[in-house]
């Protein structure tokens, strides 16, 4: 079983209005509510490529209800972890552009956007502890993806603190964080962390260009550095220039580019490694789980929101 953990959950209310004015009144054009969040996302695409999984997240006022309503609609088993104080983040997404409209469901593109996102709830120790003892029953063999941000009021190493907890299992760690986050998990010897060659470039102060030889190199150079500092496998994903695969076996696969028309990249990180673990599933095979997150990654960035199972799997040729 793939268990994803989503410390700070929102619920993204996306509008439209034409020709935006502040300080006056608009009426929107449009309107579409999504449940967000790294571990979320991760829940999602796999649920839409078939994948049994479970969602596990702190959950506040009635938007946390929401948020597990719409979970639910997917097909996710849902645990959400119960905040008595404060409501889960709503963050609003308001695009200012001409005429825009639902299409298919989802917003048209528009000429400005602005994001205001929540702060969500603090997140009492007790709580902490809650989740702990959630994931002190996972079994031998299962998955647990860690990603995404964590409220200001816990601690840093709390992605540390929890591959502690879980030490000794025969578990598939999944970290999908940045900088200190991702680096102080790397000697507790993650399965996979998923940093892209932003983030990389951050952490190891380069300018990153995934469109040479040499600047792959390079990229796999810094890679082979976070191997080295503990993690077993290593995937960055490069946007429109695929992604590199560094495995624990030293190999080096390169995900194919995929073409189309790219709409919106939130949440294609976070699709990738959905397909990454459901091709891992699967067919136990790396490649094969490259090749399907790389599809699921591109598949996001072409659609309106998180793409389905069946987008993807056509554009992987699988």
């Amino acid at each position: 079983m793939i268990t994803t953990v989503t410390f700070n959950p929102s619920l993204d209310y996306y509008v439209t209005v034409d020709n935006f004015r502040p300080g006056a009144t608009n009426r929107t054009t449009s309107e579409l509510l999504l449940p967000g969040g790294k571990g979320v996302n991760v829940s999602t695409v796999l649920s839409r490529l078939g994948i049994p999984n479970r969602a596990v997240y702190f959950s506040a006022g009635f938007v946390g209800e929401e948020i597990t309503r719409l979970l639910s609609d997917e097909g996710i088993e849902t645990v959400p972890i119960r905040v008595d104080q404060g409501v889960s983040r709503l963050n609003m997404k308001l695009r200012s552009a001409s005429g825009s409209a639902l299409e298919n469901g989802f917003l048209s593109e528009a000429a400005e956007d602005t994001e205001i996102n929540g702060m969500g709830p603090d997140i009492p120790p007790e709580k902490i502890e809650e989740l702990m003892q959630l994931l002190s029953k996972l079994e031998d063999g299962d998955t647990l993806v860690l990603g995404g941000t964590i409220p200001g009021a816990l601690p840093a190493t709390i992605y540390r603190d929890i591959l502690e907890r879980v030490s000794g299992r025969k578990l598939r760690v999944v970290v999908d964080a940045t900088k200190s986050l991702l680096l102080d998990t790397l000697d507790c010897h993650p399965f996979l962390i998923k940093p892209n060659h932003h983030e990389l470039a951050e952490i190891f102060d380069f300018e990153p260009d995934p469109k040479t030889v040499e600047g792959r190199d390079e990229i796999i150079h810094y890679m082979m550095s976070l191997q080295n500092k503990g993690a077993q496998n290593v995937l960055c994903s490069m946007g429109a220039d695929g992604a590199i695969l560094l495995t624990d076996t030293w190999e080096v696969f390169i995900a194919p580019v995929f073409q189309g028309k790219v709409i919106s990249a939130v949440g294609s990180g976070d699709s990738m490694v959905a397909g990454f673990l459901a091709g891992l599933d699967e067919k136990k095979d790396m490649e094969y789980a490259l090749r399907l997150g790389s599809a699921a990654g591109s598949a996001g960035a072409f659609s309106r929101g998180l793409a389905d199972g069946e987008t993807i799997r056509k554009l992987a040729g699988v």
